[in-house]
């Protein structure tokens, strides 16, 4: 029998140059097309993956009027997140988009709702919900293997000098781009942020403050939930702070904990009883996909590995394409992503509190909810 495929516009060759393969090989993929501005970038990545020409464009308005195309998945600028996203789904397209949802709160209001009105599936790429880590830890929880859980950690480190990186980067605030510390403790709590307290600590550069207004170098915040006694402590950091890239989660538990790896391929580690420590290697998650691109899951497949993103990002773990694919599977079968526009808005607005917070001295934020 014949799968359902669908057609898909990816818009974005830097970091979204990674999607097309995983699309072009998925069985429920039909067309591909791609977008971006430079017509030597779409021309170099139309000859390497074999994408026709009348399927290539430099103009994401061209791009949408494609009847033929199901779907776009924007792989473009944070301050251009909004205006795509809004475009894509007022041109009746399904839209997925790389984190975070917007800038503010109401941009992150008004998707929700134009993802409703329209009957479209948004989906926010957060790759940190796919990665082996998770996916590994989050069986266990499911599996009662922690026991009660006492408390979480997370963050994202980062050191974004990196040359590379768009200039609108520079001086960003550290929590206005926190869902890969926020998303996968969100869900493995697996309740409603409810309010959030968040400190700033040190100081940019004076000539980084200057786009955002923000002064600090790190900014540490604590969640807190509905109808539970488990709290999460977040730490995020952009500029002026030493510390090789991590994005990672710490959980505790009653009868388990996990421990990311400090340095990256240090190893992450179980803990259980009372002083049993295991390094523990998570494993490959290829077998959970369709099996045509269950192989684009392994370490070494990452497509380009110049990219900051890879430099600074360890591949995001695997997650490349089950991203797709639940976005793909979703649209085929008429259900939802697992960051379908309620959790997505979750994740993002619950950072955009804590950035609130820090900036007047720690107060109390609530966070908004959306469904």
């Amino acid at each position: 029998m014949e799968q359902k495929k669908i057609n898909i516009g990816i818009v974005g060759l830097g970091f979204g140059k990674e999607f097309i393969n995983i699309y072009k090989l998925h069985p429920n993929v039909g067309k591909v097309a791609i977008c971006a501005r430079t017509k030597s970038k779409v021309e170099a990545a139309a000859a390497e993956h074999g994408i026709p020409a009348e399927l290539c464009y430099t103009s994401i308005e061209d791009m949408l009027k494609n009847d033929d195309l199901d779907a776009i998945h924007l792989a473009t600028d944070i301050p251009d997140h909004y205006k795509h996203t809004m475009m894509c789904l007022k041109a009746g397209k399904h839209t997925a988009c790389a984190v975070p949802m917007g800038m503010t709160i109401q941009e992150c209001a008004d998707i929700v709702n134009e993802s409703q009105k329209q009957n479209k599936i948004y989906m926010m790429l957060e790759t940190h919900l796919f990665t082996r880590e998770f996916l590994y830890v989050k069986k266990l929880v499911d599996e009662g293997k922690f026991g009660k859980l006492q408390f979480l950690r997370s963050d994202h480190m980062q050191n974004m000098t990196l040359p590379g990186w768009p200039d609108y980067w520079l001086g960003y605030p550290p929590f206005l781009y926190g869902t890969h510390a926020l998303a996968p403790a969100f869900e493995i709590i697996g309740k409603q942020p409810l309010s959030v307290v968040c400190h700033g600590s040190g100081a940019i550069k004076k000539e980084r403050q200057s786009r955002y207004h923000c002064p600090f170098a790190a900014e540490s915040a604590t969640f807190f939930f509905e109808d539970t006694d488990v709290i999460l402590e977040s730490t995020r950091w952009l500029y002026d702070t030493i510390r090789q890239c991590r994005e990672a989660f710490d959980v505790y538990g009653s009868k388990m904990s996990f421990e990311w790896q400090m340095t990256e391929d240090s190893g992450h580690v179980v803990y259980t009883n009372l002083e049993d420590a295991e390094v523990v290697d998570c494993p490959d998650t290829g077998y959970l996909l369709p099996p045509e691109i269950g192989k684009l899951a392994n370490r070494e497949a990452v497509e380009d590995k110049t990219h900051q993103s890879f430099i600074q990002g360890g591949g995001h773990s695997g997650s490349h394409p089950h991203t797709g694919n639940d976005f793909v599977q979703a649209i085929v079968n008429g259900t939802q992503p697992k960051s379908d526009a309620i959790h997505s808005a979750k994740y993002t607005v619950a950072g955009i509190c804590a950035q609130q917070s820090a900036m007047r001295d720690g107060e109390r934020i609530y966070i908004p909810r959306f469904d």
